[in-house]
């Protein structure tokens, strides 16, 4: 099935691609990657009326360390995270999620904050955004605005993005140096959309316990969850068997999947379970703790 008729833009700066988005308002959808876009055109989920292809605009491909963050720019893609190696050392989360997005071909086309915008709830990035605390900046008629990702992330399909407006940048804070993550996720075949994922990220005191904790699910409700009563309980604590398992209970007990041909709701509900346990087995064992 062909697209719908649509007008294609070619944005060469960022202030060409946000005047077109603010001309057209609604109408108008921004291409980056076009992984799960022009799917969504072709089969007519998506109809925009105008196309802002914003690849052309040199200063949105980027990946960099700044301000006590990592910064990654609109147009970078996932392979990019993928093979740059001191995101393998310092983001161990972020490297996990890069080897498991769909395939190669679409980790080469796909970008990270345009899979975030889409925010499906059985996407990747979503999951790991939350457990890393990132936040995503946006740029609009009244200048930009950094929001917080649990406020971005609305609903399914949903953001905090607005009509006329332009997601350019997540950013995400660098792990201190007992900071560890990892990211769990079950799929029928690769390519496919996860069964179940989980994204953790732990970071320790000098004392051994839990200065600060990310847990998020994946495909376990209508967008990403953070698992917030688990994180409350890591928090402060010395990291045990028992402790591990009664956090990762949190995940199965938070999780409200929809039946399909990946599941049921019971087996989906406790491979959040599962999937978040090894998650924190897996970040205590980066940090040399045994678990």
């Amino acid at each position: 099935m062909f697209p719908v008729n649509f007008e294609y833009r070619r944005a060469h700066s960022a202030q060409e691609a946000l005047a077109a988005l603010q001309e057209h308002g609604g109408e108008a959808r921004v291409l980056a990657g076009g992984q799960s876009l022009i799917p969504a055109m072709r089969y007519r989920l998506a109809r925009p009326a105008v196309l802002v292809d914003i690849n052309p605009v040199r200063e949105f491909d980027f990946l960099r360390e700044e301000g006590g963050q990592l910064r990654i720019g609109a147009t970078l893609r996932d392979a990019a995270l993928e093979f740059t190696p001191w995101v393998g050392e310092r983001y161990s989360l972020l490297a996990d999620v890069s080897r498991v997005v769909a395939d190669p071909v679409v980790r080469h086309l796909g970008t990270v904050v345009g899979s975030v915008c889409h925010n499906d709830p059985a996407g990747d990035w979503t999951s790991a955004a939350l457990a890393a605390r990132a936040t995503m900046l946006v740029h609009g008629a009244d200048g930009e605005r950094e929001v917080p990702i649990d406020d971005f992330l609305v609903d399914a399909y949903t953001t905090a993005v607005q009509d006329g407006e332009l997601a350019v940048e997540l950013r995400i804070p660098t792990p201190g140096a007992r900071t560890r993550g990892s990211y769990q996720k079950i799929e029928r075949k690769v390519g496919d959309y996860a069964t179940a994922a989980a994204a953790v990220q732990l970071s320790l005191n000098e004392d051994g316990t839990v200065r600060e904790a990310g847990v998020a699910i994946t495909a376990a409700g209508s967008t990403a969850l953070r698992v917030a009563q688990a994180e409350a309980m890591l928090r402060g604590q010395r990291p045990t068997l028992e402790l591990l398992q009664a956090a990762a209970a949190e995940a199965s007990t938070l999780a409200s999947p929809m039946a399909d041909a990946r599941g049921s709701v019971a087996y989906k509900k406790d491979m959040a379970r599962v999937l978040v346990l090894r998650g924190l087995k897996q970040s205590l064992s980066r940090l040399g703790v045994p678990a």
